[in-house]
């Protein structure tokens, strides 16, 4: 069998490509709208608060057991799951892999999108009103740029995984810098825009209304779910490849932390210049409907409003560049960790990592194409995908309660010294706090996904955003899970025998 690549040579690496995971366009161009969405009509704090309390018990225990089974299997998902937790738990990690996979094949679209947008920001005027930013979207679809755009960032993926943690290191520790230093700019200028204090005050203003609703916590689940990676498999992949003397706990923090204050200061950047710029010519409850707006595939407010914003102000140019540069950094930081997760399985299966790079970044493309082609394609993928991360969720918690939580913490968190304990709160989230939320917020989308989101009869597998989607596809990933499996555990039993003979 192929040996695994090298561990990170360092804590800063290890965290570092962790925040690469954590940090990606969730955090710019999905949270600002969904905060807004989800906001009370005097502000968004109470979405603020419901966001904290579902990192807390969801994203900070999924982002320890991630680490710990990372670091005890050594293995990509499908052999750590099977290592943990007996044979029958490889197919409930190979399920956790493909959904992380569905999401990669849009998701380099979507880098894409932003390499493309920072390019024309540095090269064309930006456009000043709705009508030249649409014409400027419509264009960039019409053609071929997006498949293009979606191959060259499958590229990038495809060489920063070349020899494993040592060249995803090496890309992190590019990307996460440029990344931060670009959105700390934007903050910085956004916040000093004249006006920009009511938009900060909105984010902000505690409005209790929103915490009264169940779709609230369901939002703010799913977007822990995508702004820390919790659940995806992915911190798990590069957990295998830290060192024995790294902590774990204190680790997860810093991860999950880390990314929900990059969150936070988008939304800062993006709720500040919208008010700034829009409150200028409306009432807030228009600047807070362009905000809602999700437009084309959810990409409104990030591709077709933020360039006309960027246009009236001054140094607005180099500033469109900074924000989707940055964008573009947060998504291949992000990209990297899907791609390798994938290599990862594959180079457990026996497949060399070369071989296994060819597969997953020629089969990733390809099934890419139709989200490049077309935004319902990308919009379909994208709620199937989204939703299953919370069954993921659950899956790495129920791995962990097969293994054992006093287990856990015997045989892999206690001999780390100088890391937190936290046995008591850690060992009742992951026995019960992850899978009820998980099960109950599953069992309320299902309810109204047939009844309100589908735009026909439940049953209708066609309908994009119906319960049927979701289970054809979730049940055609457990088919090719049940298979990877299989062969990943085959060729791990033949690798055995060989080495004892």
């Amino acid at each position: 069998m192929t040996k695994s690549p090298r561990r990170f040579s360092s804590r800063m690496g290890l965290l570092l490509s962790m925040l690469g995971i954590a940090v990606g366009t969730g955090n710019v161009w999905r949270f600002p709208r969904i905060a807004a969405q989800n906001a009370g009509d005097a502000g968004a704090g109470g979405f603020i608060v419901a966001w904290i309390v579902c990192l807390l018990t969801w994203s900070l225990p999924l982002l320890v057991a991630e680490y710990a089974i990372g670091r005890r299997g050594r293995a990509g998902p499908v052999l750590a799951f099977a290592r943990l937790g007996g044979g029958g738990y490889g197919i409930l990690g190979g399920f956790v892999a493909l959904v992380a996979c569905g999401i990669m094949f849009y998701y380099a679209v979507v880098a894409g999108w932003c390499l493309y947008y920072a390019g024309i920001s540095a090269a064309m005027p930006l456009p000043e009103d709705p009508a030249a930013a649409r014409a400027v979207w419509d264009g960039f679809h019409a053609g071929w740029a997006p498949v293009a755009l979606h191959a060259l960032a499958v590229v990038a993926a495809y060489r920063a995984v070349r020899t494993g943690a040592s060249s995803i290191e090496r890309a992190n520790r590019v990307l996460v810098p440029l990344l931060l230093a670009a959105i700390g700019a934007c903050v910085v200028r956004a916040v000093t825009l004249p006006g920009a204090s009511a938009g900060i005050a909105f984010l902000l203003r505690f409005d209790p209304e929103p915490l009264g609703r169940a779709r609230t916590w369901l939002e703010a689940l799913t977007q822990n779910a995508w702004d820390t990676g919790a659940g995806w498999g992915l911190v798990l992949t590069y957990a295998a490849y830290m060192r024995s003397r790294d902590y774990v706990v204190r680790n997860a923090l810093v991860t999950g932390i880390g990314n929900n204050t990059v969150s936070l200061l988008s939304a800062t950047m993006v709720f500040a210049t919208v008010f700034s710029v829009l409150g200028r010519t409306m009432p807030q409850a228009e600047v807070l409907a362009v905000m809602q707006d999700s437009g084309p595939a959810a990409t409104g407010l990030t591709f077709l409003w933020m360039p006309q914003l960027f246009a009236q102000m001054p140094a607005g140019r180099i500033f469109a560049v900074a924000f989707f540069g940055g964008l573009a950094f947060a998504a291949l930081s992000s990209l990297i960790a899907m791609v390798e997760m994938a290599v990862a399985v594959l180079v457990d299966a026996g497949i060399s990592r070369d071989r296994a790079r060819r597969w997953v970044c020629g089969g990733g493309f390809m099934l890419g194409v139709p989200s490049a082609l077309s935004l319902d394609v990308l919009g379909n993928q994208d709620f199937v995908w989204g939703v299953g991360l919370l069954v993921s969720g659950v899956l790495v918690a129920l791995l962990v309660r097969r293994f054992g939580i006093e287990r856990l913490f015997r045989e892999v968190l206690d001999p780390i010294e100088g890391d937190l304990r936290w046995r008591t709160s850690l060992g009742w989230l992951l026995r019960w706090g992850v899978p009820v939320q998980g099960g109950v917020l599953l069992a309320w989308w299902i309810a109204r996904a047939a009844s309100d989101f589908a735009s026909g009869p439940w049953w209708d597998p066609t309908d994009p955003y119906g319960v049927a989607t979701c289970v054809v596809q979730w049940s055609a990933a457990g088919v090719l899970a049940l298979l990877l499996a299989r062969w990943t555990l085959g060729r791990a039993q033949q690798a055995a025998v060989s080495e004892d003979a």
